[in-house]
């Protein structure tokens, strides 16, 4: 039966790429400026693509063999870089309300959330580490061509303690143990909560089966939500080393939700190799993670305070905006690995600042330091998903035998970083695996 179940799976993947037109046979962009992702310099040249992949890049003349049976399209001297990467993305919870979640229908929450996922793709992301929501469906729709998204490294259920930061339930509901419902953003799969160490390495399990690519757990509190303490350590180190034996088995990792330095420190313990926020780390505890080799996946928060009417959750975004000025010094200072990622969630208008917050990495970074990091940096972040990664060639990068992941915009953003704050205007064209999903460059 489960071998059946393995053909129509591939069968049905197969159609769906033959019907999609999912890439091109062979596409040319000629005349760019040249970014790789990983190098402080450019280059003018060409991009040859077959299929969905980059087969050479030239810096002279084009042959006739690298134009024959080609879509050529002229870069006109535009700047070409690598797709970019946000490494803490949300691709249900970007697209839907508190009050959606909660009352919507379930088809209209995924539907809207796929084409959420297509608008991601448009702001020139062309790949996401989804770090908590059911996305397998909107992942397979965009990797089949039937919805024009991003790739996603799927997490699935974020794992959560009764009373952590995935706990959807009330403080007046009835307690896990006794039969009733859960929460409806755990059972439309936004989280699992798991306690002890059977119970977390059950849940660990479970996202694996799903497709997960990396394993999400929360290991401490958070600002949008009212009932855990941003300041509470969440698991204890024994049960986080659960999730953390489960994923190694696999061969991926386990990333954690955590701010202080405290949660950050036993999720070291543990053996986590990311950790994701961390704006509340003294800088011991940073330059820890420079020793133990383990990346830190922060958001560029600032001070405002204005999307939460509740005093405590203004009060939690105002110390984690405070915060970010120092983690990024004291992570430049101690050669942390530094992956950029957005975490936007509801209300569904958030999502369109996350370019803006790439925009204001440029307090704490250069441009070129911006650029590496949204690419090529992100790129070797989602490597460590070993063999459970989903795009198993090199992504965050313009080199030969990449995927041809492709933005190419109006300025340079290694001169002038505020370009890409604004992609309705200053994004020409959008190439994702080989396919071109936006094209300006005739009405410019």
């Amino acid at each position: 039966m489960i071998h059946n179940f393995l053909k129509v799976s591939l069968l049905f993947g197969a159609l769906c790429l033959a019907t999609a037109g999912f890439a091109q046979n062979k596409l040319v962009l000629q005349n760019v400026e040249i970014f790789n992702g990983k190098d402080n310099k450019t280059k003018v040249g060409s991009i040859v693509v077959e299929k969905n992949k980059i087969v050479k890049i030239v810096s002279g003349t084009l042959t006739a063999t690298d134009l024959e049976g080609a879509q050529v399209i002229d870069g006109k001297g535009k700047f070409a870089m690598p797709g970019m990467i946000d490494a803490h993305w949300h691709s249900f919870l970007a697209a839907n309300s508190n009050q959606a979640i909660m009352l919507g229908d379930e088809s209209f929450l995924f539907i809207n959330a796929a084409k959420e996922s297509e608008n991601t793709l448009q702001r020139g992301f062309t790949t996401v580490r989804d770090l908590g929501g059911h996305v397998m469906g909107i992942k397979q729709a965009n990797d089949y061509g039937i919805n024009k998204g991003p790739r996603i490294y799927p997490s699935e259920a974020m794992i959560s303690q009764t009373g952590g930061h995935g706990d959807a339930s009330f403080p007046w509901s009835e307690p896990r143990m006794v039969d009733h419902t859960p929460p409806r953003f755990q059972v439309l799969g936004g989280s699992i909560i798991a306690d002890g160490e059977q119970e977390v390495t059950v849940a660990a399990r479970e996202q694996l089966r799903k497709g997960a690519s990396q394993l999400k757990v929360m290991a401490g509190g958070g600002v949008a939500t009212i009932y855990d303490p941003l300041d509470a350590t969440q698991y204890t180190t024994k049960e986080i080393k659960a999730a953390v034996e489960a994923a190694e088995n696999w061969g991926t990792y386990v990333t954690v939700h955590a701010y202080t330095p405290k949660a950050v420190r036993q999720a070291v313990e543990a053996g986590v190799r990311c950790i994701d926020h961390g704006h509340l780390l003294d800088e011991a505890t940073v330059k820890l993670l420079g020793e133990k080799n383990i990346w830190l996946s922060m958001q560029p928060f600032d001070l405002d305070a204005s999307a939460y009417t509740n005093p405590e959750q203004a009060s939690n975004k105002r110390a984690v905006g405070m915060g970010t000025e120092n983690v990024y010094t004291w992570a430049k200072k101690h050669n942390v690995k530094v992956a950029f990622g957005t975490d936007l969630v509801a209300p569904p208008k958030n999502p369109l600042r996350q370019n803006e917050l790439v925009v204001n990495l440029q307090q704490w970074f250069s441009n070129f330091e911006i650029l590496k990091m949204i690419t090529y940096d992100n790129a070797q972040l989602l490597k460590m998903s070993g063999p459970r990664n989903p795009y198993p060639s090199d992504l965050g990068t313009l080199a030969e035998g990449a995927y041809a992941d492709i933005l190419l915009f109006d300025k340079s953003p290694l001169e002038d970083i505020a370009v890409i704050g604004d992609p309705k205007n200053n994004l020409l064209l959008i190439i994702k695996d080989g396919k071109v999903f936006k094209d300006q460059l005739t009405t410019k």
